[in-house]
């Protein structure tokens, strides 16, 4: 099962890091356990032995049938293996859902920064309201809040807030066309980073940077003046002083997430 048959005879100096593991998930599959306990597994594996561990844990799993509980601080892990994520702070959890419900939903700020990557950008803003529409401002900033988000974000209006947007929902203006919720931000390129199937770009607007994920064929250079679309239909905000999000669906989720974890 796990593809050690050849290294029978082998010392066990002999084994390499990816070979030690698998020995020690056979020596806890024979006792044939209620579940396991990973301990950050495969922190001390190279990058692409990491990546090949990843996938047999996971055909393990479905083969073994039994519950995993996996400690890792790697986001790449939890999001690929999890079927719940549970994000905790000092031993309070923060979050419970599936990988998806986390990185869309982010309860709070401590959330947010462990998922995704690059990290999330944010500015701090405040809501401003006019007549029936609400925007987001600060000194050379203004983002319109969609009317699709207005009642969710109604009750932010007045106050200071921080602003949260994935670098995946900041375009190239020059290769996006325009779309409804779309708000436009000038910026100066400070580095450029290629990554192959995209560049991931560092840009200055103001006094704050902003991250962009673009096509890996866009012309961009670093000092090069560039206009983004953020979609403000993915933005998220948080409260400038609990941190906490104002996306009341998200903390419904985590509410009743954390009711089962404790319960059980």
């Amino acid at each position: 099962m796990l593809g050690i048959g050849g290294l029978l005879m082998r010392k066990p100096k002999q084994l390499s890091g990816g070979q030690r593991q698998r020995v020690a998930m056979g020596r806890a599959i024979v006792r044939k356990p209620q579940a396991f306990l990973f301990d950050e597994p495969l922190s001390n594996l190279d990058a692409k032995l990491r990546v090949q561990m990843r996938g047999e844990l996971a055909k393990l799993h479905e083969k073994l049938e039994t519950t995993i509980i996996y400690v890792t601080h790697d986001q790449i892990e939890a999001m690929t293996l999890a079927d719940r994520i549970v994000v905790m702070d000092n031993g309070v959890i923060m979050q419970v859902g599936s990988p998806l419900e986390v990185y869309h939903h982010p309860r709070n700020l401590f959330v947010v920064g462990f998922m995704g990557s690059p990290g999330m950008n944010f500015f701090d803003l405040r809501v401003v309201g006019e007549k029936d529409s609400l925007s987001l401002e600060w000194q050379n900033f203004k983002l319109p809040i969609p009317e699709a988000l207005k009642e969710r974000f109604e009750k932010a209006r007045g106050r200071d807030v921080i602003l949260g947007i994935r670098s995946e929902h900041v375009h190239d203006k020059r290769t996006k066309t325009y779309f409804p919720g779309a708000g436009t931000l000038k910026a100066t390129v400070e580095v450029v980073e290629p990554i192959g199937s995209e560049v991931i770009l560092i840009a200055s607007c103001g006094c704050e940077n902003i991250a962009a994920r673009v096509d890996s064929q866009t012309d961009v250079r670093p000092h090069m003046p560039v206009e983004f679309l953020v979609d403000m239909n993915r933005m998220h905000l948080f409260d400038r002083v609990t941190e906490e999000s104002y996306w009341k669906a998200a903390a419904r989720v985590w509410k009743d997430s954390a009711r089962d974890i404790q319960t059980a």
